[in-house]
């Protein structure tokens, strides 16, 4: 199983200490955290995209190309693409410029988005928020397949015989659907042959696993390559030497976390401390706790989902950046050699 880790590059206080990181200083953290990932041998790194004052990355890909210069071998992605409101072709050239400098290391992860900020931001209207994705996600998948596209759609000016450079290097892209557990959407992946990602935030895993079958049984039914058939699992993530320890310590930035991230009063909610323990416990969302409780759940889920890669965020609400590399070296030194 790949073991990675994925970020927003939330800009909330330090509950502690009440400091507010720049953009200047989250966004270095946000490298040195993916430089010290493939330092210490970790799979995959995802970044994602938010166009708020909370958030301090936009966009994704000019964030990875200056973490591919600094990085060898992790693989390097988006968490998610906020794909109804970008243009696939623009898209595709970003990440393949990122594939080239970080010599075959980009994949992309693309979603139709849980906050809608980006639909005003680029002129979209909600009411086409599915029919958006689902023709611009068809012809992202025209691009990688093909080096000259010819195509027509709602939404874009047609492409005749439209050259599409630069191209992949090892010859194609690969390209993650991220879903927030919709059992349409997982049937969609699934019918389009794409790997899936699964983020569960707050709710129990064994919800989501007739969702995950369903993905595999649209996979196979619509005729694909079994070999490219996988899944990820993404969630919150904090590990401590000690079991207490890690559940006192990460409470107070996952509740700010939570607390501090509206969108005009929506999304907005106060966790309390019984509710954190209820998603920390074994058959919970939330994976805290120590290296083996980590290893134990993440093989948990394994047992529901039979998945190919679990990522977690740990750098939220303020977490100071030395627990995040503390957090990064726990994961790769304790929990991926006994998950693998």
């Amino acid at each position: 199983m790949e073991i990675g880790l994925y970020t927003f590059a939330d800009v909330t206080p330090d509950p502690q200490t009440g400091k507010r990181a720049s953009f200047v200083d989250r966004t270095r953290e946000v490298i040195d955290a993916a430089k010290l990932a493939d330092q210490s041998a970790l799979s995959v790194y995802g970044v994602g995209e938010h166009h708020r004052l909370d958030m301090a990355i936009s966009s994704p890909a000019v964030v990875m190309a200056a973490i591919a210069t600094v990085t060898t071998t992790i693989r390097l992605t988006s968490s998610v693409s906020i794909l109804p409101t970008l243009d696939p072709v623009r898209l595709f050239q970003d990440f393949t410029t990122v594939d080239l400098v970080s010599n075959g290391r980009a994949e992309m992860t693309v979603g139709r988005g849980a906050f809608t900020e980006s639909f005003p931001l680029f002129g979209y209207s909600l009411d086409d928020y599915d029919d958006l994705f689902a023709e611009k996600i068809g012809l992202l998948v025209e691009l990688d397949r093909k080096d000259r596209v010819t195509w027509e759609g709602r939404f874009r000016t047609p492409l005749d015989d439209a050259e599409i450079s630069p191209r992949p290097v090892n010859g194609k892209l690969p390209i993650w659907i991220g879903v927030g557990g919709t059992l349409e959407s997982a049937v969609r992946a699934g019918r389009l042959g794409l790997p899936l990602t699964l983020a569960n935030i707050t709710q129990p895993p064994a919800k989501f696993a007739p969702q995950i079958d369903a993905y595999r049984e649209a996979f196979a039914d619509a005729g694909n390559n079994t070999n490219d058939m996988k899944v990820a699992i993404a969630g919150h993530l904090f590990i401590a030497r000690d079991s207490q320890d890690a559940r006192d310590t990460f409470y107070p930035y996952y509740a700010a976390y939570f607390r501090d991230h509206a969108v005009k009063g929506r999304y907005a909610m106060e966790i309390s401390r019984e509710e954190f323990d209820k998603r920390a416990a074994p058959d919970g969302p939330l994976f805290v706790g120590s290296p083996q409780e980590v290893v134990e759940k993440i093989m948990r889920g394994r047992e529901l989902f039979k998945h190919d890669r679990y990522i977690g965020q740990t750098d939220i609400g303020g977490l100071p950046y030395a627990r995040v590399a503390e957090n990064i070296e726990l994961l790769a030194g304790e929990v991926m050699p006994k998950v693998q």
